[in-house]
């Protein structure tokens, strides 16, 4: 389960290292990264992604909401891998989707992690929201 709250830096070539504690959640050092429904990244295992992704094939095809839903999940989600020390590269369009610049939040959610701009991350935790 992915647990806790780290705040760190951007590396060079837009890397990120994830924490010791999330990075053991990742069995083979393998993730998927998608557009969170807030303003950041979601990242998930393979195992977690492939069933989130059997539920969303289930959605028949032939309607509008299941080739919507498609689209929207599996055009904007992308499989990276981890180096021994945690680093990966989050991908230029995900960056800018979820304004990611210099400093960033790793914060575990449950089944996933998500990566947080700092100062979205500061907004979203002092507006209130978390009461």
């Amino acid at each position: 389960m992915f647990l806790g709250t780290f705040t760190l830096k951007l590396l060079g070539s837009a890397q990120v290292v994830l924490p010791a504690k999330l990075r053991g959640q990742l069995p083979d050092r393998r993730a998927v990264l998608a557009k969170g429904f807030d303003k950041c990244v979601y990242g998930f295992t393979i195992d977690t992604w492939q069933k989130l992704a059997e539920q969303e094939l289930l959605k028949p095809l032939l309607t509008t909401e299941g080739r919507r839903m498609r689209q929207q999940v599996f055009s904007q989600a992308e499989e990276v891998d981890c180096d021994k020390q945690g680093r990966f590269v989050v991908p230029t369009y995900l960056r800018d989707y979820a304004g990611i610049r210099e400093e960033i939040v790793i914060i575990g959610a449950g089944v996933h992690f998500e990566i947080w701009d700092k100062d979205e991350w500061d907004n979203l935790s002092n507006s209130g929201t978390f009461k």
